[in-house]
């Protein structure tokens, strides 16, 4: 395939919301691209950011927020689910993480904080 058309396929699944990881798969699996930086010159997330189509939070960053959101109202219901509740410490740590890489990458602004009511608004 040629470069442009690999590059307007890529457009298309973004703005169908397909997750960057996604797109490499896609790429592999159905139209025998093994590598997108071999093709494009760059990175997929790169690419994406030059022509301004990359997502306002990382795809894991959300996922993690996500099951954190689950989890918390797993605990809602379920108050002595000590087990849960130090996965739960787990989960956050791991978004704290995530947060001060991205922050320090520049993917996120550098007064985003984890708030764990508002990562429920976030995500709904």
């Amino acid at each position: 395939m040629p470069k442009e058309q690999i590059e307007e396929l890529i457009l298309k699944m973004v703005k169908e919301g397909v997750p960057e990881a996604k797109i490499g798969l896609i790429l592999r699996d159905k139209h025998a691209i093994p590598s997108v930086k071999s093709v494009l010159g760059t990175s997929l997330s790169l690419f994406l950011k030059k022509k301004e189509a990359l997502p306002e939070y990382p795809d894991d960053l959300l996922n993690l927020i996500k099951k954190a959101v689950r989890v918390r109202n797993h605990l809602k219901i379920s108050k002595k689910d000590v087990h849960n509740k130090v996965k739960l410490l787990h989960i956050e740590s791991k978004i704290h993480r995530l947060v001060k890489y991205y922050t320090n990458s520049g993917r996120l602004s550098s007064d985003w904080r984890y708030n764990p009511e508002k990562a429920a608004l976030l995500v709904k």
